[in-house]
């Protein structure tokens, strides 16, 4: 069964699987390298270039929920729109709408931290970040958000995937897509914008309980959307 699974999917998503799958199993062989390879703010002393790479291919190590679904969009979503748009193009609308995601993931970073009073910084500066977050959660209302946007690591294929998400809605409109927790059939013309603004609300809440990265989630989408926006124009004006 999985072997011909494998066989009918298309060569980019096939490759993304594998790749993402592999670097889950070696990242939890050798968690060391976790930290390493998850994408920190750019000022953030944790912070490498080669991150901005390899941060798509990480998951979380706190069970397999994520990559699990993550990889289930993948193939039912990816396999898809690359049969559509082809391997070249799909390609390319993977990691530019990862990159969307981590743009603008990082551009709520920024503006956390733009939130914080310049007294507790100088405060956070003079003691030492160590010092200050010893025994802090990230459910603390200010040190909590410095800890988050500073030392916390984002991870996932999730960005990626919503630009593919988008790219699928784009195309194929009309196609009734459903959720496990409300199994009724829904087009992906609606099903997209309102996971959309789901994504919104609750990246504008910003919950304590909350730790997934919503606004690289919208970033995902919106790249996505542009991108395929593009293509679209550019075909019409070939034709």
């Amino acid at each position: 069964m999985l072997s011909n699974l494998f066989r009918n999917l298309p060569p980019v998503t096939l490759n993304l699987l594998i790749i993402n799958v592999l670097v889950y199993l070696g990242v939890m062989l050798f968690p060391q390298f976790y930290e390493m390879l998850s994408l920190h703010y750019v000022e953030s002393t944790l912070f490498q270039p080669h991150q901005i790479v390899t941060h798509m291919f990480m998951h979380s190590k706190y069970g397999i929920t994520h990559i699990f679904f993550n990889m289930f969009a993948l193939v039912m979503f990816g396999s898809a729109v690359e049969k559509q748009i082809g391997a070249k193009k799909f390609l390319i609308l993977y990691f530019l709408s990862g990159l969307g995601a981590m743009s603008l993931q990082l551009l709520s970073y920024w503006y956390q931290l733009s939130d914080i009073p310049p007294e507790v910084l100088e405060f956070i500066n003079t003691k030492g970040v160590e010092t200050v977050l010893e025994g802090k959660n990230y459910s603390d209302p200010i040190l909590g958000g410095y800890n988050a946007a500073m030392n916390g690591g984002m991870v996932g294929a999730s960005g990626a995937i919503m630009g593919v998400l988008v790219a699928f809605g784009y195309y194929n409109p009309n196609t009734e897509l459903m959720l496990i927790f409300l199994p009724i059939p829904i087009k992906a013309k609606f099903f997209i914008p309102i996971l959309i603004v789901l994504e919104m609300t609750l990246g504008v809440a910003n919950f304590q309980w909350d730790n997934f990265a919503h606004w690289a989630h919208i970033g995902g989408a919106i790249a996505g959307f542009i991108i395929v926006s593009i293509w679209k124009k550019d075909r019409n004006n070939f034709y």
